[in-house]
């Protein structure tokens, strides 16, 4: 006990020196830049000290009565020891600074007297010390969450947390990903975090891919990071998908979901930081790099339509070396069948006039839902140390997939069917066959006089096939093929950076963060033909004596979907350089600040330059203020620029809705010219975003953040443009047997405002464990606030590029607000999570008029009570609950039980005119059309 009081005696003694004091006698301690390797849990901070002390040999005196409250945040990798205690202390009030060789003082603020503690009060955390008692401490409970970990996205900084940053911010981590119940990183961001919303509905050869709305805009204004690299876009071009029309985003479903470690979503532009995309925020994927591994087997299915799942995930990490150098590896494969959800009668004619069976058919023959998918992702997270202040990093992903679904029902008798062929009529099924990989590497480190440097270079590629079965071409009659190879898109991606930054001292009341970087990128967009028979006119007449004897077929190649033409292959390429710089300080206490700037070159549109400022005030600790303000960009991609390939899709014609192949046509092509078209240029965007952050109690957090994106330039696909003057141009261009075009333009300026408010608060409950209660609302209005003038080409017939279904997608076709309440209650082996999330209205706006009755049944002109008008459809708000209980039965063996959407709840029914070739519910829904998932997971840690 002597030796104890001696020691807390001796530590009151060198606290009681001014920090001025104790800064000028100490002089640079080699031992606090030395590296190691770290691995610290979260668990109450006086032993997080401790661990730091015995895994570094450095000693720290700290004060106990600031420290006990204060929960540590986990702490691993290889680093410095100074490193490694500046996140540990960042985000709580105390400071550090030497106190002699091999020793380290913690210090409160200024205004908290030390003089009325206890000797007691101060301890010292060490390796070990002769001949001297340990001071040990109750362990408490150690949480599975660090509930204010240190963020990496939308700063420079390596100590920021999630209440410090200058922007808003949301981190999903382990714990997150694992109780989510949902099957990917795209289902789980759209879960999780009220501003997204995911697009659950496609047509054609764009039908497999599923995209983000992040604050109402599209998947591709949205930057995908993984562990701070750009991630590539996929090669495909979403098209006939309602809101995120025209867009080819990164598909997060080709990322290993156990490969990540957390996702870190930043809710502000950052053009200025990151490039090209950031115009609605980023996601950054941050992967395992541990020594941990695990294994995985879910299985569900829906309640009413198939649609079984099965996904297997395992991982593991494993040491490199002795000096702290690890790889982690993890696979997952998933194997989905399709859903067939409820249909509507087809109506018309099915069979040949004069078949018995006319008077009575079968006309529940569509097959709307899931599509059925078989595939498997690979990835892995390197690093090796070298030397001692170098070191080496690898990451890379790759994937394999192959979806396969239903389009849309043809009858027997239609025009675009055999009846030779198919007396039954059919179903186009669409095969898309994705091969994706990523793979990056760099050096990383220190070159003296504190410059820390990232060198790094990426390269990527998504390449898909398409087929098609069950299809035929009209065109060629009884010679046509059932099965046809439509081609291959690919896109490929090369990124090279150079990132250096330094802390200076400049008299501020912190360090200013300095950093600056360079970046190239080039990129490259193929298109390969498809086989002749699924793009060729056939000029096929029914012979004489046969059903539709003499009539031209509808439809000029496969149907479903059209192979890529010769003449709109071939392979495309461009590049750019950029370079950056990023000012981050804090000017006196309670006052931090940061600017950044950007300038883009461009290959083909020349330059563009990009600011941004931010700024956060915490008059008293627990409550800030922040703001930022930006300018941004979105360069429009090789796939807007260059694609063109048709589907199937409705075209009002004299106001009966028909399945007729429209053509997406290249910006620059001939036919696109003929309607108005010019070449694309970038999006320009101004961010203004305002907020509070209330955190009164470690446990609390609530913040409120109101934001304003005005974009000028947007570029947005065109309504269906179709009538005589489209098929002339059409015809001109050598394009035969589609009805329409669609085109893209920078024709519209459009404005976002909205209030996101997300709130946190983790409880104990004593002896009936530990609960997180989280409530979290998005509010978004999206209006244009210019369209051009129609081309003066297509004016005269009536045609306008931004029409009012294109308007009502972007303003209306997600939902106007969105709230998530979830509680996870946890006590002992057991854990409960259960969420709700109600989505606001939603209204899906017609792009022409139809004729309908009263109650909205199709009607023929002329008829008594027959109208023509717009009929809209409008979902309703609707609640949908998931819930999850998982039970541990043995130390690394859980087993889970779950429901997403438990109660089996499906969107608003189509009103009858609008139920297209047997479709019945809204597909605009973002909680799909499939119904209620129920799993069970069975998991193992090792």
């Amino acid at each position: 006990m002597d030796i104890r009081h001696a020691m807390a005696g001796a530590a009151l003694a060198i606290c009681l020196v001014s920090p001025t004091q104790l800064l000028a006698a100490a002089t640079t301690d080699a031992t606090l830049v030395q590296r190691h390797k770290f691995d610290i849990h979260i668990q109450p901070l006086s032993g997080a000290l401790r661990q730091l002390s015995a895994q570094s040999g450095v000693r720290i005196l700290f004060p106990y009565d600031e420290v006990a409250a204060i929960r540590s945040r986990h702490v691993q990798g290889w680093m410095s020891t100074k490193e490694a205690l500046a996140r540990l202390l960042a985000g709580t009030n105390l400071s550090s600074a030497p106190a002699g060789a091999g020793v380290i003082a913690l210090a409160s603020p200024a205004n908290r007297s030390i003089a009325r503690r206890s000797p007691l009060a101060l301890q010292y955390a060490q390796a070990n010390i002769a001949g001297a008692e340990t001071l040990t401490m109750a362990p408490a409970p150690e949480p599975v969450e660090d509930s204010t970990p240190i963020i990496v996205t939308g700063t420079r900084t390596t100590t920021r947390t999630v209440a410090e940053s200058l922007a808003p911010i949301d981190v999903l981590g382990a714990k997150d990903l694992e109780t989510s119940g949902k099957q990917s990183v795209r289902d789980l961001l759209g879960t999780l975090v009220p501003s997204i919303n995911v697009s659950n509905n496609g047509a054609g050869a764009s039908w497999a891919v599923r995209t983000l709305s992040l604050r109402g805009l599209g998947g591709d204004q949205l930057l995908v990071l993984v562990n701070g690299k750009r991630r590539h876009n996929t090669a495909t071009l979403f098209i006939n998908g309602s809101v995120q029309n025209g867009q080819s985003p990164p598909d997060l479903d080709l990322i290993p979901g156990n490969a990540i470690q957390r996702i870190e979503v930043l809710r502000d532009g950052a053009s200025a930081q990151y490039g090209s995309d950031a115009i609605a925020g980023v996601v950054n994927v941050i992967l395992k790099n541990d020594t941990s591994g695990g294994a995985a087997l879910t299985m569900g299915s829906t309640a009413d339509n198939g649609g079984w799942q099965g996904r297997w995930q395992v991982d593991k990490g494993f040491s490199i070396g002795p000096d702290g150098g690890y790889i982690h590896l993890s696979a997952d494969g998933a194997l989905q069948d399709n859903t067939i959800t409820k249909s509507s009668p087809i109506t018309g004619q099915f069979y040949p006039t004069g078949d018995p069976r006319n008077a009575d058919p079968d006309r529940i023959r569509a097959k709307y839902g899931q599509p059925q998918v078989i595939g498997g992702n690979v990835g892995y997270d390197a690093m090796i140390p070298v030397g001692d202040a170098l070191e080496l990093y690898s990451f890379g992903t790759y994937s394999k997939r192959h979806a396969a679904g239903w389009l849309t029902y043809r009858t027997p008798a239609a025009l675009n069917n055999i009846y030779e062929l198919y007396p039954e009529g059919y179903i186009p099924r669409i095969h898309v066959y994705d091969e994706d990989f990523q793979v990056a590497g760099g050096l990383r480190g220190e070159v003296g006089g504190g410059v820390h440097f990232d060198l790094s270079t990426t390269y990527a590629q998504d390449a898909v096939k398409y087929s098609q079965t069950t299809s035929l071409n009209p065109s060629m009659g009884t010679a046509s093929p059932t099965r046809f190879y439509l081609g291959k898109i690919r896109f490929d991606e090369w990124t090279s950076n150079l990132d250096l930054s330094k802390e200076l001292d400049v008299g501020l009341a912190g360090p200013l963060a300095l950093a600056v970087g360079a970046e190239y990128k080039k990129n490259w967009f193929l298109i390969g033909q498809g086989d002749p028979e699924s793009y060729i006119d056939g000029r096929y007449r029914s012979p004489a004596g046969t059903w539709l004897a003499g009539q031209v077929r509808t439809g000029v190649g496969s149907q479903g979907v059209t192979g890529f033409l010769p003449e709109g292959s071939g392979e495309w390429s461009r590049d750019n350089w950029s370079a950056y710089v990023n000012l981050e300080g804090k000017i006196v206490e309670g006052l931090e600040f940061g600017l950044a700037g950007r300038h883009e070159d461009y290959s083909d549109f020349g330059t563009t330059d990009t600011g941004k400022a931010s700024i956060r005030i915490e008059p008293t600790r627990g409550f800030a203020i922040r703001g930022t303000a930006s300018t941004g960009f979105r360069a429009p991609t090789l796939q807007q620029q260059h694609y063109a390939s048709s589907s199937t899709i409705n075209v009002p014609v004299n106001g009966v809705n028909q399945l007729l192949p429209v053509q997406a046509l290249p910006v620059d092509g001939i036919a696109a010219r003929a309607l108005g078209a010019v070449s694309l240029k970038p999006e320009k965007s101004t961010n203004f975003s305002a907020g509070i952050v209330l955190t009164p109690a470690p446990n609390l957090n609530l913040t409120v953040d109101a934001y304003q994106i005005k974009i000028r330039d947007r570029i947005l696909l065109s309504e269906t443009l179709s009538g005589t003057v489209v098929m002339n141009a059409l015809a001109a261009a050598g394009i035969q047997g589609v009805a329409g075009g669609l085109i893209f333009s920078n024709a519209a300026d459009t404005r976002t405002r909205g209030l996101d408010i997300v709130s946190t608060y983790r409880a104990g409950l004593g002896g009936m464990g530990t609960a997180t209660f989280s409530l979290s609302a998005n509010f978004n209005k999206t209006i244009f606030t210019h369209i051009d003038p129609v081309p003066s080409v297509i004016a005269a017939s009536g045609l306008a590029l931004i029409g009012r279904a294109k308007i009502g997608d972007l303003s209306e076709g997600t939902p106007r607000n969105k709230f998530i309440a979830n509680i996870l209650w946890e006590k002992d082996d057991f854990n409960l999570n259960l969420r709700a999330t109600r989505f606001g209205k939603i209204t899906q706006r017609a792009s022409a008029r139809v004729y309908h009755t009263s109650d909205y049944a199709a009607c023929t002109a002329g008829s008594a009570g027959c109208t023509l008008d717009y009929v809209d459809e409008v979902l309703n708000p609707k609640t949908i609950l998931d819930l999850e209980v998982g039970y541990k039965l043995a130390k690394g063996v859980k087993l889970s039980v779950g429901a997403n959407n438990l109660l089996n709840t499906y969107p608003n029914k189509l009103k009858p005119v609008n139920r297209t070739a047997g479709s019945l519910y809204n597909a605009y829904a973002p909680y799909g059309i499939s119904g209620g998932f129920y799993y069970g997971r069975f998991n193992l840690e090792f």
